[in-house]
């Protein structure tokens, strides 16, 4: 059976983008790839020729880096053959074949073969670019067990530094100490590893990343049993979590010797944990042997600046960096528009698998539940007060705390929701708020703020008290404050909680007004949650039967209304309600720039050309099927740009004060927080000209 995950598409543009902003290097990104050639027993001409067909089809795909499998230019499973020296003549000979034949080629190659030094013959990785071999790194751990004999044959590499061996006529760099570098793009620094390395206690790769390295490689032979791809793919995965690493894992597939095991060719890309890339398995034939994608070289240099653990583990190794040699080679910049391996999420807060989805989805809300259920019990509140406006935010904040009274052995009746309508209240959002508290069996209540807001706008004398149509801030802030003040008088007057509505999204944005309920509360228990995830969280409430079908019916009402802060009556002429989307930009954009600047820092020209391979082709299709329509939406690149330059002006400049005076809520997504005693601390006088410029120097 194969896998069902392989190579993300090949996206490219007209010939006509040759902007460097399309540039994979200009990003900072490096395409590898996984290699299963066609494997024989033992015959290393025709290994070699797979070899360099596979190199040249790389070459073409514009990879920087090919892994193949261990030993595939000698062949793995041929036992006693391994110690004959013709066999072992042949393997010298396979190695100078891919040696000449890499000098036009861009890829750096890395071939396993077994190689003899000083009387011991080593397991090894050959590093070769471009017409050179750059060193050779042997094998440090063994297998002598099960099915396993290498010690029969090969000297373990540990504790093999600073030497050099003679290969072909030439002097190169031997060892376990090498790492190696570009020259001229810093951030193409690999390590290799080989096959029972990464099942050892300490890998070599933890040390070689310590070091420096951004991809770590391994050179796998791994014959197949039952289970074993899970453990492979368990293993890669989490060194390149631990790592904080790519790791590119290549194995040997059809072809080689089946006297008493079998072989399935497993390739696999991983990035921080994250599956870039995975191959087909048990592959015969023409089939495609190159399993690629993109790695985010910027991603993990900015991930690493942030895992203060990364540099405490390597001053407590003795800095690594200080044994390891750095074997330089110049690999050539390419200003190329390459298109994208890689597959981008739309909306990084949310998977796109749908298991993965409910277990997220699960859990955001069980952390919402649990954290105010906790402050309820702490605070001894009697009752808890909510602002109910029958939109998204409130919706979700209310649920949230029905299922929290209901942990806590409270009667509902104990959350008291109000609606408070103003000048701009639109009778279906009323409605939605009261069908809700009466679904859910709150104490429902209504005050209607207009009376108070027009004696305020008169005291302050504001024209839209005399009857003139001033829709400006005060307008708006003066309801929204009225709400707040209510909320808070309230909650004194009934021994009451207040409740906070505002989510991340909003609080990213600054979309939100001083002082007033959705910045400010008891308990912000949606400050922790994007607005696309509380979209989602809803749609799981629904489908997972969390409520009575009468809340259900109220929840689906809901999500389908337009986003609106209902502060403005609507177009006299057209009837359109206000349009938070249309002030501040679509949701789906802002949410993902706002992922990829508090949970990776990268910079905003690199933000958009992820949302540019992102979003481009959204309206051709590549949804998980289960995505609702009203999500499926495209965004070109000038409106990419329009929307970043607005949401790092409002992100970085003008909204951080908001976000320094946030009250108490749970963190909730890894992709960020906004709490300014958690993920995010700056200053509240900043600027975002850094920002500007950047996006104005590197964005077409």
């Amino acid at each position: 059976m194969t896998s069902m995950v392989t190579s993300p598409p090949l996206t490219r543009y007209p010939a006509t983008m040759s902007h460097p902003f399309f540039s994979l290097h200009r990003q900072r990104m490096i395409r590898v790839a996984a290699a299963t050639p066609a494997a024989t027993v033992g015959d290393a001409a025709a290994n070699a020729a797979a070899t360099i067909a596979l190199a040249a089809q790389a070459h073409e795909q514009a990879c920087d880096l090919v892994v193949f499998p261990e030993l595939n230019l000698s062949s793995y499973a041929i036992d006693d053959l391994h110690l004959q020296s013709a066999q072992q003549t042949a393997t010298l000979a396979a190695i100078e074949s891919v040696r000449a034949a890499s000098a036009d080629l861009k890829p750096l190659l890395l071939v396993g073969a077994a190689i003899e030094r000083n009387g011991r013959l080593y397991n090894t990785a050959v590093i070769i670019h471009r017409g050179r071999v750059l060193g050779v790194v042997p094998k440090t751990f063994l297998p002598n067990y099960r099915e396993y004999y290498e010690k029969r044959w090969f000297a373990p590499g540990a504790g093999l530094t600073g030497l050099s061996i003679g290969l072909n006529g030439a002097e190169i760099p031997f060892g376990t100490d090498l790492l190696f570098a570009a020259d001229d793009l810093p951030f193409l620094t690999l390590h290799a590893e080989i096959c029972e390395d990464y099942w050892a206690p300490t890998p070599p790769s933890t040390m070689g990343a310590l070091a420096g390295a951004l991809v770590c490689c391994n050179l796998s032979a791994s014959n197949i049993v039952v289970g074993k791809a899970r453990e492979r793919a368990l293993l890669a995965a989490s060194q390149s979590a631990r790592a904080v690493c790519a790791y590119v894992y290549a194995a040997t597939g059809v072809g080689e010797s089946t006297t008493d095991l079998a072989w399935d060719g497993q390739g696999l890309i991983y990035e921080l944990g994250e599956l870039l890339a995975q191959s087909d398995r048990f592959v015969r034939g023409d089939a495609d042997r190159l399993t690629i994608a993109d790695v985010d070289a910027e991603r993990l240099i900015q991930e690493r600046t942030r895992v203060g653990t990364f540099n405490d583990a390597a001053a407590l190794a003795g800095h690594p960096e200080t044994r390891f040699r750095r074997i330089g080679f110049t690999h050539g910049l390419d200003e190329r528009d390459t298109g994208l391996r890689r597959a981008i999420r739309r909306f990084p807060f949310i998977p796109n698998d749908p298991d993965k989805r409910d277990a997220d989805c699960y859990e955001a809300y069980n952390i919402q539940v649990e954290g105010l259920a906790k402050r309820l019990e702490a605070s001894a509140a009697k009752t808890l007060v909510i602002g109910v406006s029958g939109g998204l935010d409130s919706t979700h904040a209310l649920i949230v705390a029905a299922k929290a009274a209901d942990r806590l052995g409270w009667e509902r009746t104990r959350i008291l929701g109000f609606t408070m309508p103003g000048f701009a209240t639109g009778e279906g959002t009323k409605a939605s708020a009261w069908a809700l508290m009466r679904a859910l069996g709150i104490t429902a209540e209504e005050i209607d703020i207009r009376p108070a807001a027009h004696t305020l706008l008169q005291g302050i004398g504001h024209p839209f008290a005399s009857g003139e149509p001033v829709y400006d801030v005060t307008f708006e802030n003066v309801q929204a404050g009225l709400r707040t003040d209510y909320l808070f008088r309230l909650a004194n007057q009934r021994g009451a909680l207040v409740l906070g509505t505002g989510d991340l999204s909003e609080l990213a944005l600054g979309w939100c007004t001083y002082g007033v309920g959705d910045q400010m509360s008891h308990y912000a228990v949606n400050a922790g949650v994007p607005k696309t995830l509380i979209q989602f969280l809803i749609r799981w409430c629904i489908r997972t039967n969390q409520y009575d079908e009468a809340t259900d019916q109220v929840l689906a009402t809901i999500l389908a209304q337009e986003i609106s802060p209902e502060l403005v009556p609507a177009d006299a002429e057209t009837g359109a309600l206000q349009s938070t989307e249309s002030m501040i930009g679509p949701y789906a954009l802002n949410d993902f720039f706002a992922h990829y600047v508090l949970r990776h820092g990268l910079a905003p020209s690199k933000i958009a050309f992820l949302a540019h391979h992102a979003w481009r082709d959204a309206a051709a299709g590549r949804w998980p099927a289960d995505f609702p329509a009203d999500a499926r939406l495209a965004y070109d690149l000038p409106t990419i740009r329009h929307w970043l330059e607005r949401f790092c002006t409002r992100f970085f400049q003008t909204s951080q004060f908001k976000r320094s005076a946030l009250p108490n809520g749970p963190k909730v997504s890894a992709g960020g927080a906004v709490s300014p005693r958690g993920d995010w601390r700056a200053p509240a006088d900043g600027t975002a000209r850094v920002w500007l410029d950047e996006i104005a120097a590197n964005v077409p």
